[in-house]
């Protein structure tokens, strides 16, 4: 016992009450060494037979209370195993194995859920130590494949269950593992061979059945939902996109990939605040030059999201043309003149007059190309001396127009205006 040889001391405290069933020393020997390798039920066996030949036995009695603990812990943790509360069952194993420090079976209960918490160099490490005093031990096998498995090295897991299999065939847990090992390795190769081939619908298919085989595996599960976001983002569907990646950063909150895909499709959907925050992230993870630049842009584009969107206000898009830009600024000109609104309300006039103001404010970045320029890359127009506040929306209008006299508006009946140019 003091060497830590509890079988062979428990084979050696057997033969003595054998000798002699009158034997105290004996009958706690054999109990204390049941308890040490976790068989609580006969250890308490043991210090009640005790107990019949010494009633006031002081060491037998704590020892049954000893032993009572211990059935308690494996009650509990069963029952809480079954609740998935894992934090619980460490718990409830950690005490246990105060009192039977030899017993595999709790050892690996608590190894299996530090695996299932995470845990997994705690996890590798009781493993290990079991295997290193007992090289087939099934469990053992298998709760180093599960490390394994969970940290996304799938083909070495794969080698550690088929081994405890060989050890113990009818191994249950084992068995499902290396089932949903290969089958999740298979489906998700599937998927990159679809994404890689350009069949995005199938590939999304793929990774989705992928994520509905084992829903405990955390990083690989991190990885097929920031692969499908990359195949939403490809369908142009970005939200679904979104929720993905932000799916993936939930089971996995320093995956980058995710965060930087996730950033892409902020940026795609003009979500900028939420996109500068992604890249901010991630430059604090990883400070390449790359990831600055990537969050120098999202600035800028978040910066110029703020200010007016005189390319919305003129109805054009970003790439028209300078014929197109005069078009838009003739239609919606005419369109919010203050005096074709001279018969409306006075809040109807003043909302016009602040549009009509608007669109030549719009037009007269746009029309020029070193103002639509800096425009474009973000700058501060009011920095770079225009002050906007001053600007005069009719002389642009009679510039464009001809000059005074060259364009009136005249009114033909209740609500309805024709234009007359001199």
């Amino acid at each position: 016992m003091m060497l830590g040889k509890f079988r062979e001391a428990l084979g050696d405290a057997q033969q003595s009450v054998r000798l002699d069933d009158t034997f105290v020393r004996g009958h706690l020997r054999e109990g204390k060494c049941h308890l040490s390798l976790g068989n609580a039920m006969a250890a308490s066996r043991c210090f009640q037979r005790v107990l019949e030949l010494d009633h006031t036995n002081p060491q037998a009695q704590q020892e049954l209370k000893n032993a009572s603990a211990v059935l308690e812990y494996e009650r509990i943790a069963e029952t809480d195993f079954e609740k998935r509360d894992f934090r619980k069952v460490v718990f409830c194993m950690d005490r246990a194995l105060e009192f039977a420090p030899a017993c595999h079976r709790f050892k690996i209960l608590k190894a299996e859920c530090l695996a299932l918490l995470g845990r997994y160099p705690e996890a590798q490490s009781v493993a290990s130590d079991i295997l290193r005093m007992d090289s087939t031990n099934a469990d053992a096998l298998y709760v180093r494949g599960l490390c394994l498995y969970y940290e996304d090295c799938i083909e070495k897991a794969v080698q550690f269950f088929i081994q405890a299999l060989r050890m113990a065939p009818d191994h249950e847990k084992a068995c499902l593992a290396c089932r949903n090992a290969k089958a999740l390795k298979a489906k998700k190769e599937d998927g990159n061979k679809a994404f890689k081939e350009g069949n995005y619908k199938l590939a999304y298919e793929l990774y989705t059945e992928a994520l509905g085989i084992d829903p405990n595996n955390i990083k690989t599960n991190a990885k097929l939902y920031c692969n499908r976001g990359t195949v939403n983002s490809k369908l142009r569907k970005l939200e679904e996109a979104i929720d993905d990646c932000t799916n993936a950063i939930k089971l996995d909150d320093t995956y980058i990939k995710a965060y930087l895909r996730r950033a892409q499709c902020y940026m795609d959907t003009e979500q900028y605040e939420d996109a500068v925050r992604d890249y901010e992230k991630v430059y604090q993870t990883e400070k390449t030059k790359e990831h600055k630049q990537c969050l120098k842009n999202a600035q800028v584009e978040l910066k110029k999201s703020k200010r007016k969107d005189y390319y919305k206000i003129l109805g054009v898009n970003k790439n028209a043309s300078e014929d197109e830009i005069k078009k838009a600024y003739r239609k919606r000109a005419l369109m919010h003149h203050p005096d074709r609104h001279s018969g409306a309300s006075a809040e109807i006039q003043k909302e016009e007059e602040k549009k009509f103001k608007e669109v030549g404010e719009a037009f007269t970045i746009l029309s020029d190309p070193k103002k639509k320029a800096r425009y474009d890359s973000g700058q501060d127009l009011e920095e770079d001396g225009m002050n906007m506040a001053d600007f005069d929306a009719n002389n642009i209008f009679k510039a464009f127009f001809g000059g005074p006299g060259g364009f009136s508006f005249e009114a033909s009946g209740p609500g309805n205006f024709f234009f007359q140019f001199g």
